[in-house]
């Protein structure tokens, strides 16, 4: 059996209009390609990834922070419960082979760290730069709509 790409998709409870459609979009697209979408099983942005990997019958998998099933969003297909608060963060980016981030507050700052310090590529639409002595040091792959961080996130998820 072959393994499937697994791809997080974070960001915000509160997204613009503008995030939430890009994320509903790059659920489609990653969903349509086979991809397991990994995400945090809330609402804002991972409702909306979720919402559009269902629409085309993909896999969604929610890593929750709580300790109720039913407290994920109803696009979740596979909940998990941990318990565990934002220490869930974690496990959301290390289940994945890439990360696509979208806005986002600190939580999603947290994820993009923990993703980069394990390796892992972050592709960011709208969201967090990291800068340091006055210069973004590009750890993170800036794309300007969701196609483009769909192609990027599958080009660097077996990198």
């Amino acid at each position: 059996m072959e393994r499937k790409i697994r791809i997080a998709v974070i960001g915000g409870n509160r997204p613009t209009s503008r995030e939430e459609k890009a994320a509903e979009e790059i659920g489609r697209q990653l969903a349509k390609r086979g991809v397991i979408l990994v995400c945090g099983g809330l609402g804002g942005i991972m409702e909306a990834a979720c919402r559009g990997a269902s629409c085309e019958d993909g896999i969604t998998v929610g890593i929750l922070p709580g300790d109720n099933s039913r407290s994920a969003n109803p696009y979740v297909g596979i909940p998990v419960v941990t318990g565990i608060g934002y220490a869930r963060n974690v496990a959301v980016v290390k289940s994945a082979d890439a990360v696509i981030a979208i806005g986002g507050s600190y939580g999603t700052l947290t994820e993009i760290g923990h993703a980069l310090q394990s390796g892992i590529p972050v592709i960011g639409l709208n969201t967090w730069a990291i800068v340091r002595n006055e210069l973004e040091d590009g750890s993170i792959i800036k794309v300007d709509t969701p196609g483009e961080a769909v192609e990027e996130a599958l080009k660097l998820a077996f990198r």
